[in-house]
């Protein structure tokens, strides 16, 4: 069974689109819906848009009016109320397109929806500079060697402990406020990172050089 979600929401439209076979739900929101039509996306491979549905009209929408979700609760974006159903249709794995880009405060609300929902779900997103996403305590990264790798403390994390990378922690301690881990790269194919206490957000970048 393909357990994966494929997730768009309303950033930045991806560049291109992975391949469709290798998931088990592929989702929108309705702002993701506009720029998936835009952009010449098959609408027949969406399992459901969610949303409030207040920007759509037209014919040409309501042929897919079946797989729409209603969701008006204005007390959740429409990103955390998309991974509310999709928990409860039991899925725990979930690609997002579109997390970046645009409004800036979408941004930084969509990684706090993110943290959220990190001890449910493996969530990553991805946009044209990388893929980011929340990391354990304990994680090995494999097939990375020369890729940017940075590490954003949320809003701390401490002894942490690196191995693979161009300037490795031993035992350190990150923190919004005096310092952060950004820029770094794999020195090695495989990278390793443990982590005390806190929470680390981590980019994969292209090549650094």
């Amino acid at each position: 069974m393909k357990d994966r979600v494929l997730l768009f929401i309303n950033g930045d439209a991806p560049e291109s689109f992975p391949n469709f076979d290798n998931y088990g739900l592929i989702a929108c929101t309705d702002g993701a819906f506009h720029y998936l039509k835009r952009f010449g996306f098959p609408l027949d491979k969406l399992d459901f848009i969610s949303g409030d549905f207040d920007s759509h009209s037209g014919s040409d929408e309501n042929i897919y009016e079946e797989r729409f979700i209603y969701t008006p609760d204005q007390n959740k974006t429409d990103f955390h109320k998309a991974l509310d159903i999709i928990v409860e249709k039991g899925f725990k794995k979930i690609d997002v397109l579109g997390g970046s880009g645009g409004e800036q405060d979408h941004f930084l609300g969509n990684l706090t929806v993110a943290y959220a929902f990190k001890d449910k779900m493996d969530l990553k997103f991805y946009d044209e500079f990388s893929e980011y996403y929340f990391i354990p305590k304990k994680i090995t990264i494999k097939g990375i060697k020369d890729k940017m790798v940075s590490l954003y403390p949320f809003p701390a994390a401490e002894n942490i402990t690196t191995k693979g990378l161009n300037w490795p922690l031993d035992h350190g301690s990150l923190n919004v406020i005096s310092r952060i881990g950004t820029r770094n790269f794999a020195v090695d194919d495989e990278v390793s990172i443990e982590y005390e206490k806190g929470d680390l957000l981590i980019f994969i970048g292209k090549n650094y050089v």
